[in-house]
């Protein structure tokens, strides 16, 4: 058997791995069963995958679904799990789109699976959320780190802006490990499995004023948010908003301004969270304070 050399690349199915894309296939048949299971697959459902690589998983969803549709940036792949599909009786109920997932206009489906590059899983959980109608469930792939911040709850060490922003929008559960040896090749971290189901309806919040406020309050936050309101820059980032949101509405402007940071500090002190600390704070927490910022005129961009 030849050795791999030091600086050769590492091969599959006759060609090299491009890992600068997080190439790395899901070869073990037990973790492909329990995803597909935890999935909840049914014979009705519609299912998307995102990288379908050599088609493990795809076969395994393809016995399952109603039809699944996978798409894949490198082409080889493409061609590979095409191959593979076109030598099972599911061949027809079977579609690849080659190009970019995140620049594709998705179809109606029912149940997203796929293995996530880290380099697309933040915007690749967000552009799920935020497709309509909405879906019944994913379950997803990604490097731990990333999927337990996105199961962190108020006080673990990971909870962040990543955190309140995909379970304001969704229910997120944490379903299994998977070892690094578990694929090829092995990637240089562990991995974990998450299902992440949408509310429906989704929550009655401006999500652009949400993610304003929860980007200032992560951004120091193990700091007090009396701390992070009295900044400058935050104030006179909310003094532009101000001006902004008064043209938007044809409010007039008083002469002379209000001081924004003496309302907001007010309302800070008034309903308790002067001293509290966005590393506490649950989604209800961040929900009350934007309503009392927008009842006072304060608003995030």
């Amino acid at each position: 058997m030849a050795m791999r050399t030091e600086r050769s690349k590492p091969r599959f199915h006759g060609f090299e791995m491009n890992k600068s894309v997080g190439q790395h296939i899901l070869k073990n048949p037990m973790i492909v069963q329990g995803i597909v299971e935890k999935a909840g697959v049914r014979s009705t459902d519609v299912v998307i995958e995102v990288g379908p690589g050599t088609g493990n998983l795809t076969v395994k969803l393809l016995e399952k679904a109603k039809k699944v549709t996978a798409f894949e940036l490198d082409a080889r792949m493409v061609a590979e799990v095409t191959k593979r599909v076109q030598t099972t009786e599911y061949a027809r109920h079977f579609e690849v789109i080659h190009g970019d997932f995140l620049k594709q206009e998705l179809p109606f489906f029912d149940v997203c699976v796929a293995n996530v590059p880290y380099q697309i899983s933040s915007p690749l959980v967000f552009k799920l959320l935020a497709h309509r109608p909405s879906f019944r469930c994913a379950v997803l792939m990604f490097q731990r780190e990333f999927a337990m911040r996105l199961v962190a709850k108020p006080g673990d060490e990971l909870y962040c802006r990543l955190s309140v922003n995909t379970q304001l929008l969704s229910n997120v559960s944490h379903l299994m490990k998977v070892g690094k040896n578990n694929f090829r090749p092995p990637p240089k971290v562990e991995s974990s499995v998450v299902r992440i189901e949408p509310k429906n309806p989704p929550p009655p919040v401006n999500f652009t004023e949400w993610d304003g406020l929860v980007r200032i309050c992560f951004n120091r936050k193990n700091k007090t948010l009396g701390a992070i309101f009295r900044t400058k820059s935050v104030i006179e980032m909310l003094e532009e908003n101000f001006k902004t949101y008064c043209a938007l509405n044809n409010i007039p402007l008083a002469d002379p301004l209000p001081s924004v940071k003496d309302v907001v500090v007010r309302i800070l002190e008034e309903n308790g969270f002067i001293e509290q600390r966005s590393s506490k704070m649950d989604i209800d927490d961040f929900l009350r304070l934007l309503k009392l910022f927008n009842e006072a005129g304060i608003h995030f961009s």
